[in-house]
């Protein structure tokens, strides 16, 4: 149970468990759209299991769960570095959808991409980011719908980008189309539908590469300041004699 371990942190697939418990009630009439859309907020905002379990305690099938999610440990390099083998992991996605209702929503850092992942949002808005997360298989699909909102999908480096969403007073972001991608890296396929509303999608490097990067053109910048002599005096034929 996780009332014994109230203070352990929740994951995205635990909060994802929760919501579709609401979902249920919600179609079955247990609650109305106020009290959905107030404890979704609360599931989305919720960090820890004992957070989470009350928000379904009084529904069926709510007791219980949400329970620990046992985690492989897992290596892998930067993103935007290559070793896509090992970011396609097949299996489920830790997170399959995501919902913003006058409100927001972001998908970040390392979770697992399933094969489909749906997203909506209605006077809201929402950030899918790739950059750090794996794969479930190597064509995923992130299905956007926007509705007098928006979204932005970011991709990492080297991944292939198509986009297929249909626009209405609105539209989808073309501009990452056309890239050639690396060797064994997935193919992102962004579809959906925007209606007075918009679907953005970039390709960036994490914070952490941004700052890798930097560090190794400062270190390039150096070395070739140093075989010109231009640092202490000194050059390529070694210390100057002043005396």
């Amino acid at each position: 149970m996780t009332d014994d371990a109230p203070e352990l942190r929740a994951s995205d697939a635990d909060r994802e468990r929760v919501a579709e418990v609401l979902q249920d009630a919600l179609a079955e009439g247990r609650l109305d759209m106020g009290e959905f859309e107030e404890r979704l907020d609360a599931v989305y905002r919720a960090r820890t299991y004992g957070e989470l379990a009350p928000i379904t305690r009084d529904l069926p099938a709510g007791e219980g769960v949400v329970t620990p999610v046992p985690r492989v440990p897992m290596t892998k390099e930067p993103a935007g570095g290559g070793g896509w083998a090992g970011r396609i992991t097949g299996g489920e996605g830790s997170s399959t959808w995501a919902v913003a209702v006058m409100s927001g929503f972001q998908r970040k850092g390392r979770w697992t991409v399933p094969k489909r992942f749906n997203s909506f949002a209605f006077w809201g808005g929402g950030e899918i980011d790739l950059r750090e997360a794996d794969f479930a298989d190597g064509e995923v699909v992130i299905n956007c719908v926007a509705i007098m909102g928006g979204m932005n999908v970011v991709v990492p480096p080297g991944v292939e980008v198509v986009v297929r969403g249909i626009g209405i007073m609105g539209g989808f972001d073309h501009r990452e189309e056309g890239v050639p991608a690396e060797p064994g890296a997935p193919r992102v396929v962004v579809t959906g539908f925007a209606f007075w509303g918009g679907v953005g999608v970039e390709r960036k490097v994490t914070r952490a590469e941004r700052l890798r990067l930097k560090e190794e053109r400062r270190r390039e910048k150096l070395e070739r300041k140093v075989a010109r002599g231009e640092l202490g005096g000194a050059g390529p034929e070694g210390r100057r004699d002043d005396g």
